[in-house]
């Protein structure tokens, strides 16, 4: 843990005037208060103050008393496109008192519960993003100056990507001025979608990465006239951007791993508890479906039947069934190695600190009660048949933001992972619901104006 002493060294060595003591609403979108270098002291012992009714999902109102971000000195975060500003998370706190509704907070409650159960949650997240731009009219389109990301399968290809090397490279030397680890980035399965992999790390370390990582690509993409985005599906005829996780658990006092057992009857290298875990994933996933996926957008990529061949590409590469199976990326779970799974319906678009405390408790709530998740599912589930699937007992996603809210209402577990928070998050996301349901789209103008 970082002293004080040592961080305003390091503020000073490196020439640090302001702070930005960054926090996030129940959106987790990223609020800052920007103070003066000088204010160290007053940032770490009482916090950043401001009113907590002017953000989403604070549980406050207009009459409430103050409420002050305070850092954390271990997130220390130098600003590569500010270098004279350095960003530090931060968590919530009324007359004095931590504040459940902070979701950084309320995750820190869930890991400290999961550690003294002997457990550490290790987590690597991979943040899907697009680059767009917008016309004169408003619309967007991908971010493209030179004109040469129009392949119908840009995966990877050079000439694709070739326009935002200078933007991935840039970011990529601004994390790793901070450690991270960037070990890869690539053009993802849609023109303009960018993805950059980094090194895993506890839970609470990654969500506060995955936040900061928000904040530096937008910068640093506006400054080659493109905007980031981490909307999940920007465009109906190309693949989404995901948040996939990477996880295990791990022995809180030798960081062994407890996922792995290399004499794995089922072949993919998993330890009992670790089957445990997806088990209890598999159970609540309806529901943490709410969390892990909480916009209406977000069920634009979690599509069913030929929505999962909507791409250009030629398919999603997203899961519509609550299933786990090898290295393979059909399944909602992927055992991308032994001891190693991946999580593929998680949205670019969710609050990851929400996210993992749903997650993790989901998963320990299948250690406590042995939940079995069944035999690994192999093969294409693009190309299995519904009624097979039906028959199997296969659960489907939701297909849409109210169909996984009315889960949530009824799944207590992962409730009880949100705290208090959860109570406004459902009523948040089914007036959002309710809001875009009262839409009329051009879609409905086109297809009905004249038809009757």
């Amino acid at each position: 843990m970082a002293s004080r002493a040592a961080v305003k060294k390091r503020l000073k060595e490196e020439g640090i005037e302001f702070l930005l003591v960054q926090f996030v609403d129940i959106t987790g979108s990223a609020k800052v208060k920007m103070v003066p270098v000088s204010a160290l002291d007053d940032a770490a012992e009482e916090g950043a103050g401001f009113a907590g009714a002017a953000v989403w999902g604070s549980g406050q109102g207009p009459h409430s008393h103050d409420m002050l971000a305070r850092i954390d000195l271990d997130s220390y975060s130098r600003l590569a496109w500010q270098p004279n500003t350095v960003r530090f998370a931060g968590d919530l706190f009324v007359d004095d008192e931590s504040y459940p509704y902070c979701p950084r907070t309320n995750l820190k409650r869930v890991l400290a519960e999961a550690k003294s159960q002997g457990f550490v949650f290790n987590v690597g997240m991979e943040p899907e993003h697009f680059l767009v731009s917008r016309d004169e009219n408003g619309a967007i389109r991908p971010w493209d100056p030179d004109g040469v990301d129009s392949l119908a399968k840009p995966c990877y290809d050079f000439r694709s990507m070739s326009p935002a090397m200078a933007y991935l490279q840039e970011l990529t030397l601004a994390l790793n001025s901070l450690d991270w680890g960037v070990y890869q980035c690539d053009h993802e399965d849609g023109n303009g979608q960018y993805e950059v992999n980094f090194d895993y790390a506890d839970a609470l370390t990654t969500c506060d990465r995955v936040i900061f990582f928000k904040m530096a690509s937008s910068q640093i993409a506006k400054k080659y006239g493109a905007i980031a985005t981490h909307m999940p599906k920007p465009f109906a005829d190309r693949t989404g951007s995901g948040l996939h996780a990477h996880y295990h658990l791990a022995n809180a006092k030798s960081s062994k791993n407890l996922f792995i057992d290399n004499k794995d009857k089922r072949g993919l290298g998993c330890s009992q508890l670790a089957y445990h875990f997806i088990g209890g994933i598999m159970h609540h996933a309806r529901a943490l479906c709410a969390v892990t996926s909480p916009t209406v957008n977000c069920y634009k990529r979690l599509q069913l039947g030929d929505g999962l061949y909507s791409s250009q590409s030629g398919f999603t590469w997203t899961p519509a069934f609550v299933t786990y199976g090898d290295n393979n990326r059909t399944q909602m779970i992927r055992t991308a190695g032994p001891g190693h799974f991946e999580d593929r319906a998680i949205s670019a678009g969710t609050n990851p600190y929400l996210a993992m405390a749903a997650y993790l408790t989901a998963g320990l709530d299948g250690i406590k009660r042995g939940l079995e998740p069944g035999e690994p599912n192999l093969g294409n589930m693009y190309e299995r048949p519904r009624a097979e699937i039906d028959a199997a007992g296969i659960k489907l996603l939701p297909q849409s933001l109210n169909e996984a809210i009315d889960e949530l209402r009824q799944d207590e577990v992962v409730q009880s992972a949100l705290g208090p928070i959860a109570g406004d998050f459902i009523a948040m996301k089914a007036n959002e619901w309710a809001e875009y349901d009262g839409q009329v789209s051009r879609w409905e103008v086109d297809q009905y104006l004249t038809s009757f």
